[in-house]
C-alpha cells in the first residue's frame, strides 16, 4: 500500500491520471467493505492471506538466510499507511481524478477506525519484528490522514465530521511535540522514551507537520546529518545505538 502510493504520487504529476484511477479502483476491490481491516498489504489480485514461509534448504544471496517467501508484515499494524493513502487520494482529487462516492466513504470509514488505534502503538514503516512502539514518523502520518481528509472536505464540498478530524489531527500534534521530541539533543527521536534516530523523521517537514525552518526541525536534520549520513547516504537507524530491541546489524539505508 505505502510503496504503491508513493508511485502513484509521482505518476500523477506527470499527468498519468488513468493509472491512479485504475489503482483507486482496485483498492476499493482489495478492501471490499471490511475498512476496519485494511492490510498494509495485499496481493495483486487482492489477496488476504499472504503466509510466510521459510525455505531452509534454500541459500540467498552469498548465503544470507534465512530465505522467506510470502511476509509476515501483511499482519502487521503500521499506522503510516493511513496517512499515506488518504495524502494520495487527495493529491488524486487536485490532479483531477473523477470523483468518487465510494471512494470517500471508503476514506471515511479508514478515518473512523484510525480514530480508535493512533494512540496505539505499533510496528511502524520499518516493519520491526520486535515489540510495538510509539513511532513518531507513525504518529506524524497519523495526522496527515485527519489533516488531507479535512483539507478534502473543505476544497471540494465533501461531507464529513470536519470538526472532529481537526481535533483529532491537533492532538496528534501536541503529543508528538510532548512525547516524542528530545529537548537536551533538540531533535526529534524514533519512538516515544527512545533517543534513538531515524532517517524516516526526514519526512516530517514534507509532509507539511512542521516548517523545515522550525527549530526543533532543523536541529532534527542536523542530528540525522551527523549520525546517520555515510557516504553520501542515508541509514534508517543505527541499531547499536538504538538499544531498542531492533534487529542486529549496522543499519539499512533508505530506498
Amino acid at each position: 500500500m505505502r510503496d504503491a502510493t508513493f508511485t502513484l504520487m509521482s505518476l500523477m504529476v506527470g499527468g498519468y491520471v488513468d493509472e491512479a484511477r485504475a489503482w483507486r479502483d482496485w483498492l476499493l476491490r482489495a478492501i471490499a467493505g471490511r475498512p476496519e481491516k485494511m492490510q498494509i498489504m495485499y496481493g495483486a489480485a487482492g489477496e488476504r492471506r499472504l503466509p510466510e514461509l521459510e525455505l531452509e534448504w534454500l541459500p540467498g544471496y552469498q548465503g544470507a538466510a534465512p530465505v522467506r517467501v510470502g511476509n509476515a508484515a501483511a499482519e502487521q499494524s503500521q499506522l503510516d499507511v493511513y496517512g499515506e493513502l488518504m495524502d494520495a487520494l487527495h493529491q488524486a482529487k487536485i490532479h483531477g481524478l473523477d470523483p468518487d462516492p465510494s471512494a470517500w466513504s471508503l476514506q471515511r470509514a479508514l478515518l473512523d477506525s484510525l480514530e480508535g488505534s493512533w494512540r496505539e502503538a505499533d510496528e511502524g514503516i520499518w516493519e520491526t519484528r520486535g515489540d510495538r512502539r510509539h513511532f513518531v514518523h507513525s504518529k506524524v502520518m497519523a495526522w496527515v490522514a485527519f489533516d488531507r481528509a479535512a483539507q478534502a472536505a473543505k476544497r471540494f464540498g465533501l461531507d464529513g465530521p470536519v470538526g472532529r478530524w481537526r481535533a483529532q489531527r491537533d492532538a496528534i500534534r501536541a503529543e508528538v511535540l510532548r512525547e516524542g521530541y528530545d529537548a537536551q539533543r533538540g531533535t526529534f527521536t524514533q519512538s516515544y522514551g527512545s533517543r534513538a534516530l531515524d532517517g524516516s523523521l526526514l519526512m516530517t517537514p514534507l509532509v507539511g507537520f512542521l516548517p523545515v525552518t522550525d527549530a526543533r526541525m532543523r536541529g532534527t536534520i542536523d542530528a540525522i546529518t551527523q549520525e546517520l549520513c555515510s557516504d553520501g547516504l542515508v541509514l534508517r537507524y543505527r541499531t547499536e545505538r538504538s538499544g531498542d530491541g531492533l534487529p542486529a546489524g549496522e543499519g539499512a539505508f533508505l530506498p
